[in-house]
């Protein structure tokens, strides 16, 4: 059968990847890709920590590394009004031309979850060749193999949020025609992603997080996993592990949780259940043009929050900012979280020289370090943060959520929400449990305290589509350039990029596109 490149690319990507930092320079030219699980490859444990490093590095790319970002611009919480050289048609995607050309961003989305997933599955077929090291045991290759569960886990939740039913590869093709499948349906996509992350939690080490999955890593993440799929009651048990479990707690810091100077001290990384690894050697993006988050967010302000998230963060002493006489343009005297996450129309920053404007007013801050202001083209190549994906405040939000849609309010909810308001720097008041009663008040009050505490990370959109309340929130809401956003029903899942269709003959178009 005669089939797209695209397809193979996944594979020949997947096998340079976890194979090409072990490789002497010559190995791809004396080894043939068909070759490589045999008989030079996956005999010892340093070929396996090899292609666990290649599976890892799946995730610095794109929409499983830190350019996640950007899934904030196809929320109520930020547009991107600036082009993005990799991310192109962002922006037209929010104002209603969302198609299977669509290109750009919404070709990435797709690609880079199924890389990661044929990464994994490749080592997964090859591992326990390795088993012939007499210093490898077979307990010590399953934590390794739980690490790629949990990374595959994490590529296919994405696949199931932004497609639904997609196609569903458990194991590494024997040839491309094994790539040519139908869609699978949503229940199968949740079994394996269940299965997958269920091995991880029995197998991962029960230890903080330091880079690699540990078991509250896996946790965290079926606990989201749960939450998505409305399995209430499950989800609150996983996460309410993880709080009993006494790993994790809350950064002393909130700013510093999303800066390399914080991410290395271990009373601001105690909160991060898991990240998207970068380092000095390894920085955000040299290819096709040097860019990062520093100069993405901090120079060329790519993403721009709104003031619909602004207004969103309560006065200092828990106050909604509309009860109160002061103009809407003002920002003093609120949620600390608020001047952390973005640049307000009225702030200046040090030894900032300014390039460009921002459309809506505020600029993203978090993320971006001060400290190396004014920013340069060069900061590029410093801009090396780590990408969280996982930190504990959103277990202890989740956790208010599910526990509340469980059985509605009890203290456990209540108290949830008070630490994550009350942590250090943030000292925000305690809920109102007589403003906030029963269980439909607190369930918007603790919607909006996941909008403003997880705010430009990565979650919202997601979160408006799980709560079914994206049509509400974003069809006919001001964007920049004098449009509207545009959100049809079948907008909240997307469309298969039309590569994909030519190179799938099985795959069938999502409705409505």
């Amino acid at each position: 059968m005669k089939i797209n490149n695209k397809i193979s690319n996944w594979i020949i990507g997947a096998v340079l990847v976890c194979t090409a930092l072990a490789c002497d320079d010559d190995f791809l030219e004396k080894n043939p890709l068909d070759s490589l699980s045999s008989e030079t490859f996956w005999q010892t444990e340093d070929h396996v920590v090899t292609g666990l490093a290649g599976v890892y590095a799946t995730l610095t790319d794109n929409y499983l590394g830190y350019e996640r970002v950007y899934y904030e611009c196809l929320s109520d919480n930020a547009v991107n009004a600036m082009p993005n050289f990799e991310q192109t048609n962002l922006y037209e995607m929010t104002i209603g031309a969302l198609s299977a050309t669509s290109g750009g961003a919404l070709n990435n989305m797709f690609l880079q979850p199924y890389k990661a997933i044929t990464a994994c599955n490749y080592f997964l077929a090859n591992a326990d060749g390795a088993l012939e090291d007499p210093l490898l045991t077979e307990d010590e290759l399953n934590v390794y193999k739980a690490e790629v569960r949990f990374i595959r886990a994490l590529a296919y939740f994405d696949v199931v949020q932004l497609w639904g039913e997609a196609p569903l590869y458990t194991a590494f093709p024997d040839d491309l025609d094994e790539m040519v499948v139908p869609k699978s349906p949503v229940a199968d996509i949740y079994q394996l992603i269940e299965e997958d992350l269920n091995f991880a939690i029995s197998t991962l080490p029960d230890t903080p997080y330091s880079g690699h999955a540990v078991k509250g890593s896996a946790q965290g993440l079926l606990g989201r996993v749960l939450l998505t799929q409305e399995k209430w009651a499950e989800a609150a048990d996983v996460l309410k592990d993880v709080i009993d479990g006494g790993k994790f707690r809350l950064a002393d810091s909130y700013k510093d949780i999303f800066l390399k100077g914080g991410q290395a001290n271990p009373s601001v990384n105690a909160e991060i259940l898991f990240s998207t690894k970068y380092s000095s050697n390894d920085v955000h993006r040299v290819d096709p043009v040097p860019a990062g988050l520093y100069l993405e967010l901090g120079q060329q302000y790519y993403l721009q929050p709104f003031a619909d998230l602004a207004d969103a963060y309560q006065m200092s002493n828990g106050d909604d900012p509309a009860s109160t006489s002061l103009p809407s343009e003002n920002y003093q005297n609120r949620d600390p979280r608020l001047d952390m996450t973005m640049k307000l129309p009225d702030e200046s920053w040090p030894n900032d020289v300014p390039i460009f404007s921002s459309m809506t007013g505020f600029v993203m801050e978090k993320y971006v370090d001060l400290a190396v202001m004014p920013l340069t083209s060069e900061d590029a190549f410093e801009s090396d943060n780590d990408f969280v994906h996982l930190r504990y405040a959103d277990i202890l939000l989740m956790y208010a959520e599910a526990k509340n849609e469980a059985s509605g309010p009890d203290g456990s909810v209540y108290n949830a929400l008070d630490e994550v308001r009350g942590r250090s720097g943030v000292n925000m008041p305690a809920v109102d449990r007589t403003m906030y009663a029963d269980q439909g008040s607190l369930r918007e009050f603790i919607r909006n305290e996941r909008r403003v505490e997880l705010a430009l990370e990565g979650h919202r959109y997601f979160d408006l589509k799980r709560w079914g309340i994206a049509k509400e929130k974003l069809d006919g809401m001001p964007t920049t350039g004098g449009n509207i956003m545009v959100f049809k029903d079948h907008f909240y899942k997307l469309p298969f990029p039309q590569s994909e269709l030519d190179s799938n003959p099985e795959l069938v178009q999502n409705e409505g596109y």
